[in-house]
């Protein structure tokens, strides 16, 4: 099943969100989808649609209420008027909560870029979560508080991201660790956005470059990865 939904925050607010089903979802683990900052467009209900495929319920919430875009400068400024503690406190717990209410015993959650981020923040501010994957994208990092982080976290990094520099990924990392958080971070040698399959061609974001071998390798990592920890 492919349909739009809505779903309460809890602050009582309601979120409309792209939800995808395996054929079996009665009691099927689910997954919440972060958006890059594109917005809900059809790439990321493409990953939704592919954790569907492979057993999970898959949850987009639509964090620009509606909006979405092609443009650089349009994306750059719908991130910029998103406040991230809220929706990573409110959209994305909410949608865990909606997942849970809803028959998946087992909930995580993953995010591209801003998305990725994002998915941090989750972590350390949804306890609903069970795990998370995280995309080539992280916080402003004192905005992270890793020792309220308490699920198992995988991250996918670019070594050549011009847009999440691999320094940060470092300074990240150490955060991690020194809080005990379960991490294990994967580095390729690729650009920005390198499982992103529309990210090719003229007229896409200049510093993404989709990489078919290293988005498999990654998507296998992932899947095995929630397979192990949500079941």
């Amino acid at each position: 099943m492919r349909t739009t939904i809505e779903f309460k925050r809890p602050d009582g607010e309601t979120v409309q969100g792209y939800l995808a089903e395996p054929e079996a979802a009665a009691g099927a683990p689910a997954v919440v989808v972060i958006q890059e900052w594109w917005g809900l467009n059809r790439q990321i209900r493409g990953v939704a649609d592919r954790l569907a495929a492979a057993g999970y319920r898959a949850l987009v919430p639509d964090l620009y209420r509606g909006k979405s875009t092609v443009e650089v400068e349009e994306a750059h400024h719908l991130m910029s008027g998103l406040n991230f503690s809220d929706a990573a406190a409110q959209d994305v717990r909410g949608a865990l909560q909606y997942l849970k209410a809803t028959g998946s015993a087992k909930v995580g959650v993953t995010g591209y870029c801003m998305g990725g981020g994002l998915t941090v923040l989750a972590l350390s501010m949804a306890p609903e979560a069970d795990a998370g994957v995280v995309w080539y994208g992280y916080p402003p990092l004192e905005l992270v508080n890793a020792s309220s982080i308490h699920a198992p976290l995988l991250a996918h990094w670019a070594t050549q991201d011009g847009a999440f520099a691999i320094a940060g990924v470092d300074a990240l990392e150490q955060k991690l660790r020194a809080a005990k958080v379960a991490y294990t971070g994967h580095r390729y040698l690729a650009q920005h956005g390198f499982a992103n399959e529309t990210a090719q061609g003229p007229g896409r974001d200049a510093i993404a470059q989709y990489d078919a071998a290293w988005a498999q390798m990654a998507w296998d990592r992932t899947l095995r990865f929630f397979g192990h920890h949500l079941g």
